[in-house]
């Protein structure tokens, strides 16, 4: 009996000497605010409830470009965070600036992951030399919204209500005509005067023609500079016609289609949550839903980026060892667990997600969620994406185009200017 005790005694006394597993502290840096932010919140929340043994420690910074200089600088010396949201668009520029870490093979089973659960666009996006640098979360693109009830008694609604009759740009444009006709203030809403919204439209018409900015390094090579011309006296004729709002920033473009007082808008899958939130609370006043953009130019092609989670250098170094295990292990719980992202208007870019029954109940997530197939993501360039100096070109150039202050021609000429010397 006293053996027994004595082995017992020296069995605890050897297990506490053992070190502890240590807990994987996790530091995340996003640019997510609003429904997103909160989204995402609760998703960190959940998975840090279910392991105690890794915990996220978040922190949100402004979107755009003081998020971009942040990372930047911090990874540069070495005090950038573990894991960060990224724009798969800014890829190139990322690699530019040495920010990026590759994701290899290994990196992605210690996710429970494959590049084949994605969606292609995204993961090609994400892709660099053959070596992926992200793992895509969602594909954020641009729909047509639209107002069922101020389209009642035209001819761009079926039996259900849903939208019908509208393929290509002169069908779109006689729906602008018959609503202007029937006293709505503004047929079409944008965000005419900011950066971001003109690009995407821009970006879509021009890529519906087969359009591309950047061919063998040179800006709007040959016919591309006649397509890019086109979408901006196309998006001039809209302003001129009393269609489309001047200048309207992104506030005041979401404005008007909330108000009642556009029949259509263009805008980014993130406004569904809101136009939902607003019906739920009997504020909205009309029904809506929301399509895939239409083939106005002739293809099915639609402006899209995505969210996607990246590994920062640190310096010449790079998060390694079982902390880079934990952050997959993170990344796969958030990819596996994306159908509460989903509720904020994005597609999963993990498809078993978006497959599931669950999303295909959400609406009208599941009727623009075929965009994927024509999702089409900035250039390979680091000249493009969120933040870059092709949307400087379209505040500064395009913008003012619309606006009627050069023709498209002209704006295309200044584009050409602008950019290629800052094409490396």
């Amino acid at each position: 009996m006293r053996l027994i005790r004595t082995l017992l005694v020296g069995t605890v006394l050897s297990l506490s000497a053992l070190p502890a597993l240590a807990k994987q502290d996790i530091i995340w840096w996003d640019f997510l605010s609003g429904g997103d932010g909160v989204r995402m919140k609760s998703l960190i929340d959940a998975f840090n409830k279910e392991h105690p043994d890794i915990q996220i420690k978040g922190t949100t910074l402004e979107w755009g470009v003081p998020f971009y200089t942040k990372v930047r600088t911090a990874s540069a010396v070495g005090e950038g965070p573990d894991i960060m949201t990224y724009h798969l668009s800014r890829t190139p520029i990322g690699m530019q600036e040495k920010v990026l870490s590759e994701i290899t093979d290994k990196d992605l089973g210690d996710a429970g992951l494959k590049k084949s659960d994605f969606f292609d666009a995204p993961v090609d996006a994400a892709t660099q030399e053959g070596k992926l640098y992200a793992v895509p979360f969602d594909i954020h693109a641009l729909v047509l919204y639209y107002n069922a009830d101020l389209l009642k008694g035209s001819p761009y609604l079926d039996a259900e209500g849903k939208l019908t009759g509208i393929q290509t740009m002169a069908d779109f444009e006689k729906a602008l005509a018959w609503a202007k006709e029937k006293g709505v203030e503004t047929p079409v809403t944008y965000q005419s005067g900011g950066d971001a919204g003109v690009w995407r439209v821009f970006y879509t018409l021009l890529s519906q023609q087969g359009g591309e900015l950047v061919t063998n390094g040179e800006i709007l090579a040959g016919d591309n500079a006649a397509k890019a011309a086109k979408v901006i006296d196309t998006l001039s004729k809209w302003r001129e016609n009393g269609w489309a709002p001047e200048q309207a920033e992104y506030v005041a473009s979401v404005a008007l289609f909330s108000a009642g007082k556009s029949a259509f808008q263009l805008n980014g899958v993130w406004e569904v949550p809101t136009y939902k939130d607003l019906e739920k609370n009997g504020k909205l006043g009309f029904k809506w839903s929301a399509v895939e953009v239409p083939p106005f130019m002739g293809n099915r092609a639609t402006w899209a980026d995505s969210h996607a989670f990246a590994i920062p250098n640190q310096g010449d170094k790079t998060v390694s060892g079982e902390k880079r295990a934990a952050v997959m292990k993170v990344i796969g719980w958030m990819e596996k667990h994306s159908i509460t992202w989903a509720d904020a208007g994005h597609i999963p870019a993990y498809k078993s997600v978006t497959e599931s029954s669950d999303y295909k109940a959400m609406q009208p997530n599941a009727t623009y969620a075929s965009l994927a197939e024509a999702a089409v993501f900035d250039p390979k360039s680091p000249i493009t994406g969120v933040a870059s100096p092709a949307y400087d070109a379209a505040l500064n150039i395009i913008a003012p185009a619309i606006q009627g202050f050069m023709t498209g021609e002209d704006a295309v000429a200044q584009i050409k200017e602008e950019l290629q010397g800052k094409l490396k």
